[in-house]
């Protein structure tokens, strides 16, 4: 069960939170979405221009792709927890630095902490090489399940990596085909 006092005490701390330099440019800090009370957890690396708008993780187009993505295997926002490893938006959506991975870690820590998912699913490199290992390399260790205490962890593309991409797609499918059947067992 989420202990999900602790956790709005942690996101009330996170909106004040002026660790690192992304915290100036920020218009909101991109909590999370979803169900706190889930065995899933995804993980982004960080939030765009729409999500920094709106206060809320993966709304703009990659967003909507992650939304057809979970449909596919028969999910929703309303069954999953969707957070990123930093909590505001990098300049021009560049990938987050070290220093501010590192100012937002123990927020990321917190909530997994908290809601104590099963299953972790890292959603790109960035989230990949905090979450499993700094040199992780998503293009030849995505889709692979990776047990560490009482997690299972697979990364996988991010959404806005396939909309780049789109030839990536099939492997992505194939990931999340292994999420549903982790999640069935």
């Amino acid at each position: 069960m989420a202990d999900l006092q602790t956790l709005r005490h942690v996101a009330e701390q996170a909106q004040r939170c002026r660790q690192c330099a992304l915290a100036q440019e920020r218009s909101r800090v991109v909590w999370a979405d979803g169900n706190p009370e889930t065995r899933i957890m995804f993980i982004g690396e960080g939030p765009g221009q729409q999500e920094d708008q709106e206060g809320k993780p993966f709304v703009g187009a990659a967003g909507q792709l992650l939304d057809k993505m979970l449909a596919a295997v028969s999910l929703d926002r309303t069954q999953v927890y969707i957070a990123n490893v930093v909590k505001c938006r990098p300049p021009n959506n560049r990938n987050p630095q070290e220093q501010e991975i590192a100012a937002c870690l123990d927020y990321l820590r917190w909530q997994v902490h908290c809601i104590r998912p099963r299953y972790l699913i890292c959603l790109g490199a960035v989230a990949a090489q905090t979450i499993i290992a700094p040199d992780f390399r998503i293009s030849r260790q995505r889709g692979q399940w990776i047990e560490r205490g009482e997690y299972r962890i697979m990364a996988t593309y991010h959404p806005a990596a396939l909309l780049r991409d789109p030839g990536k797609k099939r492997e992505a499918w194939q990931d999340f085909q292994a999420i549903r059947d982790a999640l069935a067992q």
